[in-house]
């Protein structure tokens, strides 16, 4: 009796330092999406701008509001990003029932109306139409003049 207690015991100490089973079928967490690009932080409020046409989509965090000139505002739920390298996409689709996609592309943009240069390019897909454009944070957008580098925090003299 006195064997089977110590081998007892000696059984419990061990299974007690060995690292618990994991439970089959579970899937691992997925990898945490980056939050920037370009060092453009992707959870603030962003604005992508297009010129010849007119147009812009706003990210407010919650929708995708597209607008342009002589087009008719269309809005969408925002869902978080899909990051891949030097690129993030959101899919949705708007209340009038039209697929819209946001792509950015951590290239440098210029939107050939200002002398502004935006860190990241644009594409948008609405319904059947694509459109080009740039894109950065909408503090940054309001921070620079019409001319310099499209960035958060303090402006480079010059």
């Amino acid at each position: 009796m006195r064997a089977f207690a110590v081998t007892a015991v000696a059984l419990l100490a061990l299974s007690a330092c060995s690292p618990p089973a994991e439970a089959p079928g579970e899937p691992e967490p997925a990898p945490a999406q980056p939050t920037t690009l370009a060092g453009v932080d992707l959870t603030r409020p962003l604005r992508a701008i297009g010129t010849e046409p007119f147009w812009a989509v706003e990210l407010t965090g919650t929708e995708l509001v597209y607008s342009g000139a002589d087009r008719p505002e269309q809005r969408a739920p925002q869902t978080a990003p899909v990051v891949r390298g030097t690129m993030a996409v959101w899919e949705s689709t708007t209340s009038a029932g039209n697929p819209l996609t946001v792509t950015l592309t951590a290239t440098d943009c210029s939107d050939g109306m200002s002398n502004r240069t935006w860190p990241l390019t644009a594409m948008v897909k609405i319904g059947g139409e694509t459109l080009m454009g740039c894109a950065a944070t909408v503090s940054a957008i309001s921070a620079t003049g019409e001319s310099g580098r499209v960035v958060d925090g303090p402006q480079p003299a010059g």
